[in-house]
């Protein structure tokens, strides 16, 4: 089993070390509850609760999570479904997010916070595992949208990401930032390359049949 807790006295913190990719945010965000020279490397009761809790947020593949123990707020979905394209790396998605398997339609995780892989080579896929580093994955993360669909995507409502054997299949809304957080589509509904070879990234352009990607 990957996922292991830390238990303070007013929160506990879950860490998922399979989904981890080292993007560090919580080591910066507070040193002192996250110390890999320590042993636990995680120790909840060397801030408040709302601190930890804060910076368990900025966990960008979601391996970080928290429960209060003190009656305080637990992480809630953002009002908006963001992905964020990461330059040279994963997609980074926010919201209510729910990934199902295409071919069996079960749900396979329901989270906050995913980063997948979209350079085809993670051996954790959907999920990225950093292995875009070793396969020398190169994209600015920069994009024009021409889709036609480019509607208000702002709602309460979930957003659905099913593993195709191709592209992820996103059905909205949701929002597509590139790697400078700016906003390039907004819509319900997108096939999003995951071989790493579209040459409309961040679309899927049919590129993964050529290539004979394949994902079981």
């Amino acid at each position: 089993m990957s996922e292991r807790a830390y238990r303070g006295k007013d929160i506990e913190v879950t860490f998922d070390l399979k989904r981890c990719i080292h993007a560090a945010e919580c080591v910066k965000g507070l040193p002192g509850v996250f110390d890999v020279d320590k042993k636990p490397w995680i120790q909840p009761d060397e801030a408040s609760a709302d601190e930890v809790a804060e910076v368990v947020g900025r966990c960008p593949t979601g391996a970080l999570k928290f429960k209060r123990l003190d009656g305080g707020s637990e992480e809630g979905a953002p009002k908006e479904n963001v992905f964020q394209l990461i330059e040279n790396g994963p997609l980074y998605v926010r919201g209510a997010i729910e990934v199902k398997r295409f071919q069996s339609e079960d749900t396979l995780l329901q989270d906050q916070r995913v980063a997948f892989c979209r350079c085809g080579a993670s051996k954790n896929k959907p999920f990225c595992d950093n292995a875009h580093k070793d396969a020398n994955f190169s994209d600015a993360g920069l994009f024009e949208s021409d889709a036609a669909e480019n509607q208000d995507s702002s709602s309460d409502a979930s957003l659905q990401v099913t593993i195709m054997p191709g592209p992820l299949m996103a059905s909205g809304p949701f929002c597509i930032q590139d790697a400078q957080q700016r906003v390039r589509f907004r819509g319900k509904k997108a096939a999003l390359c995951r071989c790493g070879a579209s040459k409309n990234k961040p679309f899927c352009d049919g590129t993964h049949k050529d290539i004979g990607f394949k994902d079981d």
